[in-house]
């Protein structure tokens, strides 16, 4: 599968909780790539939590930061890169993320809302009704990830082995088609 895809970067888009980092090193260790999480980098870079950013910053010192971590990831080879939910948002991100395979991980919000119920580590969902936001963050979100090269919905009862399983079972066809056009 490597020597088909020739080094090409694969970009993991989706929503919070869809699992960008669990399946993104799993691919990772199929494809002999290295992973890198936006969100990881962005922590080590600031030395400080996402939240902590979000609280500093705001969204939008955020988002540049995010947007500056992912123009000089796109400059390697050979990565699957898990990048935060919100990137989508941003234009200038689309121009970076094109440098690769994008691939959308897409989960029903009662699989990620039972996921993220405990987790306070996601300044987008510090709300008075996280399952609603969520469903309004996707919402809005949807027809921006669904630009994606590939688009993979999570079932019930999918392992994170699963869902790679089905992400590196589509890449050939995306191939064909990128080849053809």
């Amino acid at each position: 599968m490597s020597s088909l895809l020739q080094g090409v970067n694969l970009y993991l888009i989706g929503i919070m909780g869809v699992g960008k980092t669990t399946v993104g090193r799993l691919l990772a260790k199929e494809l002999g790539y290295g992973f890198v999480d936006t969100d990881d980098v962005i922590a080590q870079a600031t030395g400080k939590s996402i939240n902590q950013i979000f609280t500093d910053e705001g969204e939008a010192g955020f988002r540049q930061l995010e947007s500056d971590v992912l123009s000089q990831v796109c400059a390697f080879t050979k990565l699957t890169i898990a990048t935060g939910g919100g990137i989508v948002l941003r234009r200038e991100n689309w121009g970076y993320l094109h440098h690769g395979l994008i691939v959308w991980l897409d989960s029903p919000v009662e699989i990620i809302y039972s996921r993220l119920a405990e987790d306070t580590t996601r300044p987008l969902l510090q709300d008075a009704d996280p399952k609603g936001k969520l469903r309004s963050l996707l919402e809005q979100r949807t027809p921006l990830y669904s630009q994606a090269d590939l688009h993979i919905t999570e079932r019930e009862g999918d392992t994170p082995e699963n869902v790679a399983k089905r992400v590196l079972e589509g890449i050939p066809g995306i191939l064909k088609k990128a080849v053809s056009n």
